[in-house]
């Protein structure tokens, strides 16, 4: 499938569905954990993921560079808790609430060795059992109004679709989309203060946060490590700001467009080692996002169109990684160095088949049947190595027993330009979502 061919073909799909005329309004799952409290001064809720997976292709470091040699390579399985999270929220009165969410990513830590495959190819010793364990929201609010908020603390930006709707019910595959969860932080969180409101059909969210750090911007990830630091405290020599507007106009339908804009360069420690010519390079970082959901007669429809910019990529990238030798376009040498170029565009959409039965209906069951694909690329303007590149299709069922579990099945294809090998799975899991108190 072509890239054009793809991007006509979302559009068309984001046109349809804006044309579509329903009759209730879609239930919007968003990042506040307050927004699930169900009246209760003190709410405790949370959500979780675990999964299996068996990969057809190989899983040496090196099946980029020298791609031949690992065609025939055997297949291999993997169990993982992606997510386990707990949330924790309490109203004060007078408009004052707090609210928490503690992340546990893949089974949490513990002393541990961690392969680090993708760049580098060499063994770590973390503290950690190949996951973390994170604070990704603390936060105190005092709302005003429907229309007027303010949130300081540590918070979600949500920025696209995935960061904005993460929990695992929002998504038909066992793993979050790909596209998104690549090239950005997923689910990203940084310190900061944000203005929120909802009026009409629109709601809106203003940020203020910390900066990334352009010093763990990759060829791999992009900016997706730009939120983390060895350090007890966040870096914020320089700041990021967003912006998010949703449109609830036609019942069943969210449409919400985010844009981000904050320097990367000179956000690091000490922030008196950047001299001289260094001074000049900003490292601007500036995202721009489309993105939908669709949820009615039975079908629920998703997508996400994503680009990217980071200026002064080339210097930085001799910065970051002084040892590689470069030649324009910088394709030798170490994977760690990155594009000033970044794309995502993601559409999925599924029916639920028990919606036809009368017995399963009444019952609250759901079974849908989906369709996904995504395209992506970490490292547009790449020439050669162009392993960045690459379209995900995907197909398989989401089993609902109840509204707050789903049971997820899935045949998965991630197609690599010409010259790589293409990378099938099988992905089962399963998830909840939901409120105790």
């Amino acid at each position: 499938m072509s890239m054009n061919n793809f991007t006509l073909g979302l559009f068309l799909g984001f046109s349809l569905l804006a044309g579509t005329t329903t009759a209730h309004a879609q239930i919007n799952a968003a990042d506040s954990v307050m927004n699930h409290a169900k009246g209760n001064k003190l709410s405790i809720g949370g959500y979780g993921e675990a999964a299996y997976s068996r990969n057809f292709y190989s899983d040496n470091g090196n099946r980029y560079t020298t791609p031949s040699l690992y065609k025939k390579d055997p297949s291999h399985g993997r169990f993982d808790i992606p997510h386990a999270v707990l949330y924790v929220g309490y109203d004060f009165g007078k408009g004052w609430s707090m609210g928490t969410e503690i992340e546990f990513e893949h089974g949490g830590s513990g002393s541990a060795i961690e392969y680090e495959a993708d760049e580098a190819i060499e063994f770590e010793h973390e503290t950690e059992k190949g996951g973390e364990v994170e604070l990704e929201q603390f936060w105190l609010q005092k709302s005003f109004s429907k229309a007027f908020n303010i949130r300081a603390g540590h918070i979600v930006v949500p920025f696209g679709l995935v960061n904005a709707h993460h929990e695992p019910l929002n998504f038909f595959t066992v793993y979050r989309p790909e596209g998104e969860n690549t090239i950005l932080p997923s689910t990203w969180h940084q310190t900061g203060i944000s203005f929120w409101g909802k009026a009409g059909d629109f709601s809106y969210v203003a940020q203020m946060i910390a900066g990334l750090d352009a010093y763990h911007f990759s060829r791999a990830n992009w900016i997706q490590k730009g939120t983390s630091n060895p350090f007890e405290f966040e870096v914020a020599n320089k700041y990021g700001f967003l912006a998010r507007v949703d449109n609830y106009t036609i019942p069943g339908l969210r449409i919400g467009v985010s844009a981000y804009a904050g320097q990367a360069m000179h956000n690091n420690v000490p922030h008196d080692s950047e001299k001289g010519e260094k001074k000049k390079i900003k490292g601007n970082v500036y995202l721009g996002s489309l993105d939908f959901t669709y949820n009615k007669y039975n079908w629920i429809a998703r997508g996400n169109i994503d680009y990217g910019y980071v200026s002064n990529a080339n210097q930085i990238s001799g910065l970051s990684y002084p040892n590689v030798q470069y030649v324009k376009p910088y394709e030798s040498g170490s994977g760690k160095y990155f594009g000033s170029h970044a794309m995502a565009m993601m559409f999925e959409v599924g029916y639920d088949i028990f919606s036809q039965i009368h017995k399963l209906r009444e019952d609250n069951q759901k079974l849908y049947v989906f369709g996904h694909i995504e395209h992506y690329d970490s490292y547009i303007h790449a020439t050669t190595k162009q392993w960045t590149n690459r379209t995900v299709l995907a197909t398989g069922i989401n089993y609902y027993p109840i509204p707050q579990i789903a049971i997820k099945a899935e045949y998965n294809y991630r197609n690599l330009k010409k010259g790589y090998n293409d990378e099938p799975s099988i992905n089962i899991g399963i998830a909840y979502e939901g409120f105790f108190l």
